[in-house]
């Protein structure tokens, strides 16, 4: 029997409607019924895991069981996701910007629900956040602390200032004529 593998794109994007797909269902405060990572036994995703917290936010979500190695929920029902030990991102053309030391990717496409991914981390962790519940960037900006103190970065979002040289980009200037001859 052979088996086939979806492209990477493919995993993470079917995974991510799977974890939202459960955001959306669940609303008893029973177990949360998650799809673990590829790479979810990772040492780093078990060192994160035992430091997540209690609660998030400042509505104090509580913290609920998951079914899935390296994940974590709370809120009832779900407001937020935990999971780690994704596939590796390469460059994406979505938003990327720092939290705490931490680079993320933003996912607004299945807004309320978004997912907010690792750039450049190993291993790869998302939190999906509904912000019907719970700010978006309250969320991450809450645990990412404990995704920096167990995880490495190997690169950096950039900056438009890094493409365009440290120069400024100014969407006034008028383009300079290039003479003909």
């Amino acid at each position: 029997m052979s088996t086939r593998t979806a492209p990477p794109r493919a995993r993470r994007a079917s995974a991510a409607l799977l974890a939202t797909a459960v955001l959306g269902v669940t609303g008893c405060a029973g177990t949360v019924a998650l799809e673990p990572g590829p790479e979810s036994n990772a040492l780093a995703c078990a060192e994160v895991m035992v430091s997540l917290p209690d609660t998030v936010g400042t509505v104090a979500l509580a913290r609920r069981s998951t079914n899935a190695q390296s994940t974590a929920a709370w809120g009832d029902p779900t407001a937020v996701i935990y999971r780690c030990g994704l596939p590796e991102q390469g460059p994406s053309d979505l938003p990327c910007f720092d939290v705490d030391g931490v680079d993320w990717l933003l996912d607004e496409s299945n807004a309320p629900r978004y997912v907010f991914t690792t750039y450049a981390r190993t291993p790869v962790t998302e939190i999906i956040v509904d912000v019907t519940y719970i700010a978006g960037a309250d969320a991450v900006r809450e645990l990412s602390p404990f995704i920096a103190a167990k995880t490495t970065a190997t690169a950096r979002c950039l900056a438009a200032t890094d493409v365009f040289g440290g120069g400024s980009v100014s969407p006034t200037a008028e383009p300079t004529p290039t003479p003909t001859p």
